[in-house]
């Protein structure tokens, strides 16, 4: 059981626990007073609650195609103060875009599968999680491109060279990038990872980094900073 300010996520039968990725995705995934959030992937659903608390007036959808973790996000979700703006689909998004044909969200948000074409992970649920193919990310943008309101963003977060496939795919479906955040471990290392904002405008991008760590096992300010209204010990 992880306990955050105004919720707690139970993790059981969730093959990818809370991690630093699904976090800052949470926190950082910014749009203008949504009402319709759709998170793909929930696992936990921890970012859906996260989503909840920051957008009090957004109902959320939450996707988990692994029926162990849809229960356990299910439960999170009843248990918390936003149990009723928030909903559980066990099921895959191709699956649930197939039932919700005119569905139109202005926010949807994923933390998906990246490792592409990599190896199979010896746990299968794991597998399933974070091991796809490069069809899994088309799939992903044409149905998002299809279900976004014309403001609708679409927010992921990535590793760099997935990051590079995916803004390719969003110009085949009109989708262009808004925001970039390259998240570095230090401010000396390179980024490991890329949050990444997708719309139907053509604007100029806004391009910037978040660091983690000042020094070993040493938040940096702008870290605590982002999840201080989430985590307890911030």
């Amino acid at each position: 059981m992880f306990q955050f300010k105004q919720f707690s996520v139970d993790q059981t039968g969730c093959a990818m626990k809370i991690n630093t990725d699904g976090v800052l995705l949470g926190a950082l995934a910014d749009a203008d007073t949504p009402k319709c959030i759709l998170d793909i992937g929930t696992g936990t659903g921890v970012i859906a609650l996260m989503m909840a608390q920051r957008f009090p007036s957004a109902i959320i959808d939450a996707v988990e195609i692994d029926y162990t973790a849809a229960i356990t996000a299910h439960n999170n979700f009843k248990d918390s103060p936003f149990a009723r703006r928030l909903n559980t689909y066990p099921t895959d998004f191709r699956n649930f875009f197939k039932a919700h044909p005119t569905a139109e969200f202005d926010v949807i948000v994923s933390n998906p599968p990246f490792h592409l074409n990599s190896l199979e992970s010896p746990q299968a649920k794991k597998s399933l999680a974070k091991h796809t193919g490069s069809d899994f990310f088309e799939d992903l943008i044409e149905s998002s491109a299809r279900h976004l309101t014309i403001q609708g963003l679409l927010w992921l977060i990535l590793p760099l060279e997935t990051a590079d496939l995916v803004k390719e795919l969003a110009g085949r479906f009109g989708l262009y990038l808004q925001k970039q955040i390259a998240v570095h471990s230090f401010s000396h290392s390179e980024p490991h990872r890329l949050i990444v904002s997708l719309g139907f405008i053509k604007v100029s991008a806004e391009i910037s980094k978040l660091v983690i760590y000042d020094a070993v096992n040493s938040y940096s300010k702008e870290y605590v900073k982002l999840l201080q209204p989430y985590f307890i010990a911030y």
